[in-house]
């Protein structure tokens, strides 16, 4: 796997999340919509911390990139628990 293709992960899962928080938003009135931006601006932070380390590797290249596949999904999945939460929370 190459560079282009993190990249194009991190685009990919990231715009994947933004937009189903704000699909929950529009159809889930009892999610309210400021916990919606909140985490869709959390997702974009994310996605800008991403895209700075997929820029600056440090060590090794291969198991760079590994972890930092690794992360990406790890701290996605974090946001897309906080989504739920929000969605159990409001139900």
């Amino acid at each position: 796997m190459n560079l282009r293709d993190i990249k194009k992960d991190i685009d990919y899962i990231l715009s994947a999340f933004i937009e189903d928080c704000s699909l929950v938003a529009a159809v889930n009135s009892k999610v309210t919509e400021d916990k919606a931006s909140e985490l869709m601006e959390q997702a974009v932070d994310l996605y800008n911390e991403l895209r700075d380390k997929v820029n600056k590797a440090e060590g090794p290249a291969r198991q760079y990139y590994n972890a930092l596949r690794k992360e990406v999904l790890e701290r996605t999945d974090a946001l897309y628990e906080a989504l739920s939460a929000a969605v159990k929370k409001q139900a």
